[in-house]
């Protein structure tokens, strides 16, 4: 029963499959090959508009080169307080910029709220002591498990628009929540707004296969020398195109999100049925976020359940013996995962 995180899980067999078959022969580094140029063609196809793509190693890596390609002295980049790239990243984003720093913006549900972005930003504006407002990044599926509707990405990329601020989306989750929304790649991006996105397909069956998107191929000049100077130019490109190429291969990306999003809707119900678990936030993706007696975190470890205790979230009271617990679903968690920790949690 692993609900810990689908980082745990391993790549589908399809991914795996496509590596191995992209073993046997040699190809152009650097992502110059003609399968290379073919892989990212498709991403093209997929946003139904031209695209910039560049892989990298990770998540992290993704969020802080984006964000880098568009700093400037005493830039400022808002995003929610809950952001990974906020509580999770280390610093990467300001270190890699060399001169980035984050400030952050409220919201319910782990959602920046747009009125409340727009006075920050104002707040901001020629305050030369306080430095400038740079880009605003949010996150889609968020961290709460949630999502921003598309009328909510349009509000927040209307008040980047005002301002003159690019929008970057880390879509670490990012087949989860479009499967949810039931929208396409591009009216969840570029359509409303977005200007980069962090295109994570780790989380959902591929061994490391991570990538940005520059929807606006004119502005991508610099992001090659940004990627070498920081070390994430891969030389054997090609197995990062081998995993993409499986992943979008007859919906495939789609078919594992929707799976695992399914899995995390079951547990949602039993938890609904539970005496002694309380759901927290409207869960919509694969992560769903529980108030548990502590003894029942106890007995459900033993049992084998695997997941990790969260912070218990800003005007959250909960009792002396609870925890805040995440459970996190993904396309290799099966029925009989969620029937058996269904079991424990009633």
């Amino acid at each position: 029963m692993h609900f810990a995180s689908d980082n745990w899980a391993g790549a589908h067999p399809l991914i795996a499959s496509s590596l191995s078959t992209h073993a046997t022969d040699y190809s152009q580094p650097y992502s110059d090959s003609p399968f290379d140029k073919q892989v990212q063609h498709h991403f093209s196809q997929i946003f139904e508009r031209p695209v910039s793509v560049f892989y990298v190693a990770t998540g992290t890596a993704a969020n802080s080169l984006a964000l880098s390609l568009v700093s400037k002295p005493g830039g400022i980049v808002l995003a929610h307080s809950e952001a990974h790239i906020v509580a999770d990243e280390c610093g990467a984003p300001e270190f890699l910029s060399g001169q980035l720093r984050i400030a952050t913006v409220g919201g319910a549900d782990g959602k920046i709220d747009a009125g409340l972005l727009r006075r920050k930003v104002e707040s901001m504006d020629g305050d030369v002591h306080a430095g400038r407002a740079n880009a605003i990044s949010i996150t889609q599926a968020t961290e709460a498990g949630t999502l921003y509707s598309l009328e909510e990405i349009e509000a927040v990329a209307g008040v980047a628009r005002d301002f003159g601020l690019p929008l970057h989306m880390d879509g670490a989750r990012f087949a989860n929540a479009v499967v949810a929304l039931g929208c396409s790649p591009a009216e969840m991006t570029w359509k409303r707004g977005v200007d980069m996105l962090s295109f994570g397909a780790t989380k959902n069956g591929c061994w490391c296969a991570e990538a940005v998107i520059l929807f606006d191929e004119s502005k991508a000049g610099d992001f090659p020398y940004i990627r070498k100077r920081t070390a994430q130019l891969f030389s054997k490109s090609r197995f990062v195109s081998a995993q993409f190429e499986a992943y979008f291969r007859d919906g495939l990306w789609l078919e594992l999100a929707r799976h695992a999003n399914g899995m995390a809707a079951r547990l949602v119900e039993a938890i609904g049925s539970s005496k002694e678990a309380r759901l927290l936030g409207d869960a919509k993706s694969n992560e769903v976020f529980v108030v548990l007696p502590k003894t029942l975190v106890k007995t459900a470890r033993e049992k084998g359940a695997v997941f990790y205790d969260w912070p218990t979230p800003a005007g959250l009271e909960i009792a002396e013996d609870e925890k805040v617990c995440r459970f996190v679903t993904s396309f290799a968690t099966t029925e009989e995962d969620v029937k058996q920790l269904s079991a424990i949690l009633q």
